[in-house]
């Protein structure tokens, strides 16, 4: 079964940033939507960011709009979110996604999402 695996959590302050990886293990997901959600303690998984195949699409939830950057690196078949300006409100584990053969299209839906991810941890202290 292939799996993804994130990378980069950690706890900062207000205001710090961090970069968030994630790396497939036994295929390759560069012909794939892929997407970063987000799950806080006693909340539904929230879209954070989608990204098409290509990386000329993306798509940003709003409040992460212009904080966050979804950015991938297909010949080392990594997609990564940077994180900026974190907010009290940012704390959750993130997970990255992924949608097999969607090329073009953007996925905001967790159930759009065929590969996920164990998480990785986002603490923010103010």
């Amino acid at each position: 079964q292939p799996q993804l695996v994130e990378s980069g959590g950690g706890s900062v302050q207000a205001g710090g940033s961090l970069r968030l990886s994630c790396a497939p293990s036994g295929r390759s997901f560069s012909a794939s939507t892929m997407g970063w959600f987000r799950q806080a303690p006693g909340k539904e998984r929230e879209f954070v960011a989608s990204m098409n195949w290509s990386g000329v699409s993306t798509y940003y939830a709003d409040s992460v709009k212009g904080r966050f950057t979804i950015s991938r690196d297909n010949a080392n078949n990594t997609v990564y979110l940077q994180m900026n300006s974190l907010k009290p409100e940012d704390p959750a584990v993130y997970y990255c996604a992924a949608r097999p053969g969607a090329y073009y299209r953007i996925y905001v839906h967790p159930e759009d999402y065929s590969y996920w991810g164990q998480g990785t941890q986002v603490a923010v202290s103010s």
